[in-house]
């Protein structure tokens, strides 16, 4: 019997990248998918290749709305909900604090902890009622950025961690009824996007070689494919495998934790921008 077998799952950012890597094998492991996203193409593609096994919404996971009426559609065309995953989600390029003007850092803000944070308590918030009558499970995609430093700037790596407090408060919260769990993956080639208010809305990982420039620096050699990671997804949701599991996050990050110190004084030019000869001054 497939690990998910007659199980139906929300996932939102589901329509590319990661979210469609999950959304597939989902559907492979029995599971009935409904993928939230804020792109109609996407969407229309998922349709295109699980016309029976999905049902599709597009909406913005800042808006309670959008993400209430995606809680709603899943249960009328499924009849229950077993687990919801939050994985939409914007990176921000490891821009570092000292290059974001000030007058933009307001709204990047706004939109990385939106996206990131609040889009995962506005699912959480909606999926709640569902998830204690199924007894079901909540999933956030975190990052290695959610543990170690330089996976992304300070905005997103702050995001991610608050990500990692909010699974173990709502595993708190919501035990025993629902369990909630992490996943927090490392380098990915995917259509992952940034802020708008960086200029960065239209900005993909996928449109630079992460491959090449990645691969060499993680201790396992590769920059793993989105179906790669979607196997940790399934051990979280899976009412087989995790009978145990809350409150915890499964890192999957090809080892970026255990490759020692690589490098130091990730500001090291900050002293020649401003000035300093490096001397204390009393």
């Amino acid at each position: 019997m497939a690990a998910l077998e007659g199980q139906a799952v929300l996932i939102t950012g589901g329509g590319s990248g990661l979210g469609r890597g999950i959304v597939e094998r989902f559907v492979e492991e029995g599971a009935r998918v409904a993928v939230f996203d804020r792109d109609a193409a996407k969407l229309e593609s998922i349709t295109d290749a699980w016309p029976d096994e999905t049902v599709t919404m597009q909406g913005d996971v800042r808006s309670a709305a959008d993400i209430a009426a995606a809680v709603d559609k899943t249960i009328e065309r499924f009849g229950k909900l077993d687990c919801a995953i939050g994985n939409a989600g914007i990176w921000d390029y490891s821009t570092p604090l000292d290059e974001i003007d000030a007058a933009q850092l307001d709204g990047a803000f706004d939109e990385v902890f939106g996206v990131n944070v609040k889009g995962y308590l506005h699912l959480a918030k909606a999926c709640l009622p569902a998830l204690v009558r199924s007894r079901g499970s909540l999933v956030f995609t975190v990052s290695n950025a959610g543990f170690d430093p330089d996976g992304g700037g300070a905005l997103y790596t702050a995001s991610k961690h608050a990500v990692v407090g909010l699974i173990r408060q709502l595993a708190f919260e919501f035990a025993p009824s629902v369990r909630v769990n992490g996943v927090a993956p490392g380098p990915i080639d995917t259509d992952l996007r940034g802020p708008g208010a960086l200029g960065l809305a239209d900005t993909a990982i996928s449109s630079f070689d992460l491959s090449a420039k990645a691969s060499p620096v993680m201790p396992l050699g590769l920059v793993p494919t989105p179906a790669q990671y979607a196997g940790a997804y399934v051990y979280y949701a899976s009412r087989r495998d995790n009978i145990p599991a809350t409150g915890g996050v499964l890192a999957c990050e090809t080892g970026i934790a255990v490759r020692g110190i690589s490098g130091v004084n990730g500001g090291a030019g900050l002293a020649k921008k401003y000035g300093s000869n490096g001397e204390e001054t009393r």
